[in-house]
């Protein structure tokens, strides 16, 4: 049986994939971590008490989840990787698979420090410090790394009834992150090459398939849709919906490609930036009735709010 949770960490990802065969130890793969913080600074707001937000490294310490064979990042914004602090503490981690590894004995980026930097710039340095912070406290919480180059397709044969492939966005994205992020190690605050590469991160969010008993689940990262609407996609059974249902997220010709039978939308209730976006969950429901969000969210007329830690879904 495959199990998927996607855990309500307010803004952000977290999806636990696990494979559970009798007789077997079974398989457990994050991705990605969620937010370091279950309400988010920059729009703060007073949490529903009926609200089960929680973050993915409780989520595992709670299901009794202390090994993840493979913990995947699709790129580095502070929702994605902020909660990995959490998650190296509660599991060791077999592979960590990723597109970018800060360089041995790298110090923090301080971010808030007296760089100069305007906002956005700082921005881009607290997200792969948190990243490359965490990594730094637990360097023996996780075994090995695969660092992806983005110039391809990688298929992983997870175990042997699961199969998944890592799609990459624009091949260049991925030099140039590298070029960045190392320059920002090495010391060097160029504030125009930071803040232009802000706008690249969700254009170089890695998207997964994922291949169990003839059904096909689609992880779609925060990739926008113009990004893969031209690509031959074949349709699945379960998608998660990229960027929170933005505006950019998804079209009619990306949802008439994949044909999604189950649609999951991870989210935070109450976001002031229309995510999800009322035209978006609109057109998803064209293509299905089975859509569920991560959090409470509640759009008058169109969608009523279920309070829960994760959506739980399962294949036999």
């Amino acid at each position: 049986m495959l199990v998927l949770d996607f855990i309500n960490v307010g803004n952000g990802d977290a999806i636990l994939v696990r494979q559970k065969e009798e007789g077997r130890r079974p398989f457990a793969m994050l991705v990605d971590c969620g937010h370091d913080n279950l309400i988010r600074d920059d729009h703060p707001q007073d949490l529903d008490p009926r609200s089960r937000r929680i973050y993915a490294g409780d989520f595992l310490k709670k299901e009794g989840v202390g090994y993840l064979d493979v913990l995947l990042i699709t790129h580095f914004h502070r929702d994605h990787i902020g909660g990995l602090d959490r998650v190296l503490e509660a599991a060791g981690v077999g592979t960590l698979i990723t597109t970018y590894l800060p360089p041995p004995g790298s110090a923090p980026l301080d971010p808030d420090g007296d760089n100069g930097l305007p906002k956005a710039a700082r921005n881009v340095l607290r997200c792969v410090d948190l990243y490359a912070g965490a990594l730094r406290a637990h360097p023996h919480r996780w075994e090995k790394a695969v660092c992806l180059q983005g110039d391809r397709t990688v298929t992983f044969q997870l175990t042997p009834e699961l199969k998944m492939d890592v799609l990459c966005g624009e091949p260049a994205l991925y030099p140039r992150q590298r070029q960045v992020y190392d320059a920002a190690f090495a010391g060097e605050r160029n504030g125009y090459d930071l803040v232009h590469w802000g706008k690249s991160m969700n254009v170089s969010s890695l998207r997964q398939r994922l291949y169990y008993h003839g059904k096909e689940i689609v992880l779609g990262g925060d990739a926008y849709a113009h990004m893969w609407e031209t690509e031959t996609s074949t349709p699945c059974d379960i998608l998660k919906i990229p960027h929170h249902a933005s505006l950019s997220s998804t079209t009619r010709k990306l949802l008439h490609m994949l044909q999604p039978k189950t649609a999951v939308v991870t989210v935070a209730a109450g976001r002031p930036d229309e995510r999800p976006h009322p035209y978006i969950i609109s057109l998803i429901r064209e293509f299905t009735q089975e859509l569920y969000f991560t959090d409470a969210v509640d759009i008058p007329g169109l969608v009523e709010p279920h309070f829960h830690e994760s959506v739980h879904l399962e294949i036999p």
